[in-house]
């Protein structure tokens, strides 16, 4: 039988090209991330708890400061969750309806922990990549700086920032990024050193293109993967953070709430057998952490080349 060599020639490169396209970088990690169950999984979760945050409003009867006057001051189990008067995660001890200050929690503490870590990544891989590409005397100086921070504790810095400039949600916002960028700066800064040393970077000194656009074109396209995996690791412990800074009452203020501040209103009354107040929020709050540390262990499995 005579095969056709060119018929064959073109089955070849057509089963080639479809070898490579299967082995693209960000084709095998979407895959790779689609296949991990507990990637999935935590990606589930956190679109449940994000549309609870964005539609959690329209499905309240009561808004977050109401009070419904008929339930204060009663013994507990008529503060309880109910779908007859409305109050679907109950009352707290001043008869204001939980599931609406829970959607607000929720809110507050996801918008903390997203604004945090954009900033935190942000400021930590400019910080990283700049010293990582020049390197010197001034990568020396920039790190020890680094390692100077490090050695304070954050949460002292955090508090005292409160302190000084107000315990308003936007400075919480601030500070909470403001403190966390350390180690992400120290990890681009060592990815940032190993891509400096490659072909293409020599080339583009070599005919001359400046260091910011280096860095802007070359450097941080590179570093995508890190830094995304890093910042979904981020978001959880940036929450973390929030949650333990309004349970000492130095986050957010009433008439607002978060997550935080929610579990330290449940933990305090919980005495009076008011289970529902603590159960709900701290529900959604690790509902929350798990999603995000599940997505953040998918990506990083994903993006690991070791093993691919």
């Amino acid at each position: 039988m005579v095969i056709d060599s060119q018929k064959m020639k073109s089955l070849a490169e057509a089963a080639s090209r479809e070898d490579v396209a299967g082995r693209s970088l960000w084709a095998d990690a979407r895959r790779r991330f689609f296949r991990n169950k507990a990637a999935m999984f935590g990606l589930v979760l956190l679109v449940f708890v994000s549309l609870f945050a964005l539609f959690g409003n329209s499905i309240a009867q009561w808004s977050n400061e109401e009070i419904d006057f008929s339930v204060m001051g009663m013994v507990a189990e008529q503060g309880g969750p109910s779908l007859s008067n409305g109050h679907y995660f109950g009352t707290d001890d001043l008869g204001r309806d939980l599931f609406a200050r829970t959607v607000q929690g929720t809110q507050i503490s996801l918008a903390v922990g997203i604004i945090g870590s954009a900033i935190a990544v942000v400021v930590g891989t400019i910080y990283g990549a700049t010293a990582g590409y020049f390197g010197g005397r001034l990568d020396n100086f920039m790190m020890r700086a680094v390692d100077i921070l490090l050695a304070i504790p954050y949460m002292f810095v955090l508090i005292l920032l409160l302190v000084m400039y107000g315990r308003s949600i936007t400075m919480l916002f601030v500070g909470v990024g403001l403190i966390s960028w350390l180690e992400m700066s120290r990890i681009v800064r060592g990815q940032t050193l190993t891509l400096k040393g490659r072909e293409y970077i020599e080339a583009a000194r070599a005919i001359g293109v400046p260091a910011p656009v280096i860095i802007r074109r070359h450097i941080l396209p590179n570093l995508i993967g890190v830094v995304t995996v890093f910042a979904t690791l981020l978001v959880p412990n940036m929450i973390l953070t929030e949650s333990f800074i309004s349970f000492l009452g130095l986050g957010v203020q009433e008439p607002m709430t978060s997550l935080g501040a929610l579990i330290s209103e449940g933990a305090g009354t919980i005495a009076y057998g008011t289970l529902w107040q603590l159960a709900f929020p701290l529900l959604f709050f690790v509902l929350t952490l798990f999603g995000f540390f599940f997505v953040g262990d998918g990506l990083r499995d994903a993006l690991d080349p070791k093993d691919r």
